[in-house]
């Protein structure tokens, strides 16, 4: 079976992991502290706090900004719940909007739309590793004087306009197994605001500013040396990485290009993808609908996913929810019936890539 995902850890893993056993220090450390300093250089910003997990990386970058009950935060209903639960979980009130229909991120003509009195904060999702529309949306938030969260799960080294995600304003990474980098679980908030990443290092480590000494009501976010030892030991590897994903994503588009109902990731290059997943739309005029492809790739030896088959408020838990608001979203709900990830990671060989390709033209026909 090819996978979707495939993760590799080698000997400068073990070794970093190793040194950090016989150290006897498992807790946030010299490893934390040395793979927060590598990874904002990646961004281009001042502070990278590691914490424990993606979503507590949101959590915090909401958390941090002091929002009231009531406080609105405008995000996207197609993207992962933890995007929605870490609004919920910091009091705030999420506003959802619709996305684009070529990027699968938040459009900006809704967000203008949805801005309000009660608005603090925009929170775009750099969905399956391609950055939302970061001026438009840095230019709306200085016009209403409110702040920008990214949730930059999906988009490890992902640049906009030329200027990294996790750069525009409040960054939040996660660096969960299947990520196109990880510590196995674990985030990182980033930031160029030194008085915010004070008080995120205050929040992650149960508001301590020394032993004992309590300034703010906090929690235990912090990561592991552990799983900065693993970061660490993949850093220097991201950009090849990286680079290996957009080849084979170039591979599967010139192959797949011109297939009836078949709709390939966006390829505008001011937003450089850097393919977490590829994502492809299996629209009306196809063959054969999005399931019966999932289901003739796995007979034919290649992995699938669907990243996501409903949208946030669609599931009952949401949908009536007092801190939920919705607006109609049809372009993010089609991309929910029709969206399909076929693997792109960077250990697929060519005879891979060839299989991946067969298996699609196989059920969708040959492109014009």
């Amino acid at each position: 079976m090819i996978r979707l995902t495939d993760v590799r850890l080698d000997a400068e893993a073990e070794r970093l992991v190793l040194e950090v056993i016989r150290s006897g220090r498992l807790a946030q450390g010299p490893m934390v502290a040395e793979f927060e300093r590598q990874f904002a250089e990646i961004c281009g910003v001042a502070h990278a706090v590691a914490v424990s997990s993606g979503t507590t990386a949101l959590v915090a970058a909401v958390q941090a900004l002091d929002l009231r009950p009531g406080d609105e935060v405008v995000t996207t209903p197609f993207t992962f719940v933890a995007t929605l639960n870490a609004i919920l979980e910091a009091g705030a009130v999420a506003r959802l909007v619709d996305i684009e229909p070529g990027t699968f991120t938040i459009n900006p003509d809704r967000v203008a739309e949805a801005i309000g009195p009660s608005t603090r904060a925009i929170m775009p999702v750099h969905l399956y590793g391609l950055p939302a529309d970061m001026p438009r949306l840095s230019e709306l938030a200085g016009e209403a004087g409110i702040s920008l969260i990214e949730d930059a799960a999906q988009a490890h080294g992902a640049v906009v306009a030329g200027r990294p995600v996790g750069s525009w304003g409040i960054g939040a990474f996660s660096f969960y197994a299947t990520k196109n980098l990880t510590t196995g679980e674990g985030g990182v908030v980033t930031t160029d605001d030194d008085a915010l990443a004070d008080r995120l290092r205050l929040l992650r480590n149960q508001g301590m500013r020394a032993r004992y000494q309590y300034e703010v009501a906090g929690h235990n976010y912090r990561m592991t040396e552990l799983q900065a030892a693993i970061g660490l030991s993949q850093l220097p590897h991201l950009d090849d990485w990286t680079s290996a994903r957009q080849r084979h994503a170039q591979i599967l588009r010139d192959a797949l290009s011109g297939i009836q109902g078949l709709s390939l990731p966006d390829n505008d290059h001011s937003r450089t993808h850097v393919f977490h997943q590829f994502t492809v739309r299996i629209g009306d005029a196809a063959r054969v609908d999005r399931d019966a492809v999932a289901t003739a790739l796995h007979k034919a030896g290649v992995e699938s996913g669907i990243y996501y088959p409903k949208l946030t408020f669609d599931y009952d838990c949401y949908r009536d929810h007092p801190q939920v608001q919705v607006d109609q979203a049809p372009v993010a709900s089609a991309a929910a019936r029709q969206v399909l990830s076929i693997p792109v990671h960077q250990w697929l060989t060519n005879a891979d890539l060839d299989a991946i390709a067969t298996a699609m033209i196989g059920v969708l026909g040959v492109g014009d």
